[in-house]
């Protein structure tokens, strides 16, 4: 028995064309195993990287799908360019490194240079030593699992045999020429680390890693954390300034027969002399105070920019590398909050609770009236 193959393309002046046995398939026809070509008239043998058959595909069809398996095969290949991979690592661990140090010097040069204000042996400073411990805790743990742990590990499939890849196995996979193994149309080659990302958002210098299905949860959490723990900062770290600042002097001179546009400017420029003369008697715990502060709000709005662009994604249903792509303007995410919601491990809608919770604040109020 022969079966009939269809291989969709995707070049514009190519219509489908329905694959027919050939006398290669036809002797094998006795076997077990069956092959299965396509036939037009100009054409050339090429065999499909999914399962493993045989085809003939016009000179022009650069990029096919094969009608059995799914899988999309693309001939006009480019070069794999694994230069430069172990410089982006390095840039990469770099940053890494250095955002790691910056961190550090806000944890313990802020507790330091906020000491002798905030950390007090009284109520007051046990609140204060009990939500800087819990942001740390919580912006370090977070930050390690964004940078450490795997982004995204894709399925492993069998793949390239036709007795063993079933009719489907391999819809819309594509190959990766990098890592020499299948990719699914959620899985993006990253050349930073070498290595596919199932799910992957974008690659983050910051965190030496790709953001992923494995990790992305876990970047929001850093992005959360950090966002609250540049708050405090910069809070914590402005109250601590105005209790060290050097008290400010000024010598306004004589008032009298000076006009009120003169005087503002007079007041203005003394306040600015003033605050420069303090600025040669601030100590050292002054100058990291406002360092801090100055860092603080200066990472405070870059982590609320990214933060709110990650979850307007999610809210929509896509990723920064979907964005990006062309099949991003099709209009076919759907913006929902159940994408948060699932995005952040609740896999059942919240409405799904509401019919009981109304039913039972129904039975409250008939209960209620019968009563009266």
């Amino acid at each position: 028995m022969h079966s009939h193959l269809r291989t969709e393309e995707f070049v514009p002046t190519t219509v489908g064309i329905i694959a027919t046995p050939t006398p290669t398939s036809m002797s094998m026809a006795s076997s077990t195993q069956e092959q299965y070509v396509t036939v037009a008239t100009e054409n050339h043998e090429t065999t499909c990287w999914g399962c493993g058959l045989r085809l003939l595909l016009p000179s022009h069809a650069s990029v096919f799908k094969c009608g059995w398996c799914g899988a999309i095969t693309n001939q006009s290949k480019q070069k794999c360019d694994k230069k430069g991979l172990r410089w982006r690592r390095l840039g990469d661990r770099c940053i890494l490194t250095i955002v790691l140090v910056f961190m550090l010097f806000l944890i313990f040069g802020g507790v330091w240079a906020v000491y002798p204000v905030v950390y007090s042996i009284s109520l007051f400073g046990i609140f204060h030593s009990i939500i800087t411990v819990t942001l740390v805790v919580a912006t370090i743990s977070s930050f390690s699992f964004s940078a450490f742990r795997c982004a995204g590990t894709p399925p492993n499939l069998v793949w390239g045999s036709y007795p063993t890849v079933a009719n489907g196995d391999l819809e819309n996979y594509t190959f990766c020429d990098y890592c020499s193994k299948p990719k699914s149309p959620r899985t993006h080659h990253c050349r930073s680390c070498g290595k596919c990302i199932l799910d992957m958002d974008h690659h983050c210098p910051f965190i030496g890693n790709c953001v992923g299905a494995d990790n992305h949860r876990s970047f929001i959490a850093f992005l959360i954390s950090g966002l609250f723990s540049t708050i405090y900062i910069s809070i914590v770290s402005a109250h601590a300034g105005l209790h060290t600042w050097p008290p400010l002097t000024y010598s306004i001179g004589r008032i009298h027969g000076t006009t009120s546009e003169n005087l503002a400017w007079r007041i203005v420029k003394e306040t600015i002399f003033a605050f420069l003369r303090s600025l040669l008697l601030l100590s050292t715990r002054g100058f990291i105070l406002v360092y801090l502060f100055i860092a603080s709000v200066s990472m405070m709005i870059g982590l609320s920019a990214l933060l709110w662009q990650q979850l307007r994604f999610i809210y929509e249903g896509e990723t920064y590398l979907s964005r990006l792509s062309s099949q991003a303007h099709n209009g076919d995410g759907k913006k929902d909050c159940q994408n948060l919601v699932r995005f952040f491990g609740f896999p059942y809608s919240v409405q799904r609770f509401l019919p009981k919770f109304l039913a039972t604040q129904k039975r409250l109020i008939k209960g209620n009236t019968h009563d009266l």
